[in-house]
């Protein structure tokens, strides 16, 4: 195959190059396939969690049977059973504060599980930045080597130049190979982490709420 012949062919620092771009865009395809698979299973659990979460009845028995997952939905359920259950066990109940800490546990751990979420995706963005100019590194690196073997044959013919410039472009075209997947992947999950903050913090409002109204039936 003519790429990789242009690989062998390639002096050894422009090989360095590309084997470093070649393993970034492994891994980027790792992380892609393995985020993808994530995201979808927890959407797909975080759907079911909260449509019985609003259908049940009695919020301490569905906490116990199974507010203690590792999904997003049961984390925030447990942050807030948690502060309401410290701060509605003491002698004097304050109603503004309750409301105000219940809030605050809630936007925490809407934060955390998003940040969970989002784990590695710096990875994408790291690569989809920096992997044209390592590419174009090589590059550099190729054509200098060129010119060098120009100047010592002394032939100027397009048979000499035309190989040596092939094989540095080549880096540059692995930088963009590895480059383009990582920005398509990190924009759109980046649209996906948005999407589910969002909802993660509508559930917790709507958790709220309800809590809110116990509030007030409380002495």
């Amino acid at each position: 195959m003519w790429l990789v012949g242009l690989f062998l062919h390639a002096n050894l620092p422009v090989q360095i190059v590309m084997v470093l771009l070649l393993l970034a865009s492994i891994w980027t395809w790792a992380i892609i396939a393995s985020h993808w698979g994530k995201m979808r299973r927890i959407n797909r659990e975080n759907d079911r969690f909260e449509r019985d979460f609003w259908k049940s009845e009695d919020i301490d028995s569905f906490y116990e049977a199974r507010g203690r997952s590792d999904l997003p939905s049961a984390k925030i359920l447990a942050a807030g059973i948690a502060e309401w259950r410290r701060s509605t066990n003491g002698k004097h109940l304050d109603k503004d504060g309750t409301r105000a800490r219940l809030a605050v546990a809630m936007h925490s751990a809407v934060g955390a599980e998003t940040d969970r979420a989002a784990s590695k995706l710096n990875i994408l963005a790291t690569v989809g930045s920096v992997a044209p100019f390592v590419g174009l590194f090589g590059t550099v690196l190729g054509i200098m080597f060129s010119f060098s073997a120009i100047a010592a044959e002394k032939n100027t013919s397009l048979d000499v130049v035309a190989p040596g410039i092939a094989e540095a472009l080549f880096a540059t075209a692995i930088g963009l190979f590895a480059a383009i997947p990582a920005v398509i992947a990190y924009n759109r999950f980046s649209y996906g982490i948005n999407r589910l903050e969002a909802r993660l913090q509508r559930f917790a409002d709507g958790f709220h709420a309800t809590l809110s109204r116990e509030l007030e039936m409380e002495s």
